[in-house]
């Protein structure tokens, strides 16, 4: 499969209104999914995500307009161009929703869950009450955590996610 000859950057800062849109949709999240394990083509994504090809085709168009993936490659296959895309970097980032709007990775990661085939996996809903210092040594560890679980990729792997959303529900005085 061509690659591309650069790495993509480590992090794209999402800030237009293009950027979010692209980014909220569930079908388009799949598709950053699926090129995170490298570059593919259209049909490539089509058949991984059950998709037509038109329908496949639509979507990377929008994510390619917005700065999210770009071809990376092309070769001739009985006369036509086929076009491999990748992800222009390896992560995004969003910024935080307005209060009352709706999270897009986390309702892409409960989309995910549900859409999962049964097997192992863990799921926890902890409520409790902590001190400032607290929780910033939560969310410094669990950085640190999914940092390290980064780090552990190996691509000859079956995939696996981690969805964390540590928050303060209420205000806090």
């Amino acid at each position: 499969m061509p690659m591309a000859d650069e790495q993509p950057e480590d992090l794209l800062h999402l800030n237009t209104d293009e950027q979010l849109r692209a980014v909220s949709n569930l079908v388009r999240h799949r598709i950053l999914g699926i090129l995170r394990d490298g570059p593919a083509t259209i049909t490539q994504l089509a058949q991984r995500l059950d998709l037509a090809k038109g329908s496949s085709s639509y979507h990377v168009r929008l994510l390619e307009r917005a700065g999210l993936v770009e071809v990376v490659s092309t070769r001739k296959v009985r006369g036509v161009t086929e076009r491999y895309y990748a992800r222009t970097s390896r992560g995004i980032s969003l910024p935080d929703p307005a209060p009352g709007e709706p999270d897009i990775l986390m309702r892409h990661a409960i989309a995910d869950l549900e859409a999962a085939p049964a097997g192992p996996r863990t799921v926890r809903l902890a409520h409790t009450r902590i001190s400032a210092s607290v929780y910033e040594e939560f969310t410094a560890r669990l950085e640190a955590l999914c940092t390290e679980l980064s780090a552990a990729s190996d691509p000859n792997e079956p995939s696996a996610t981690l969805a964390v959303a540590l928050y303060r529900p209420e205000d806090t005085k």
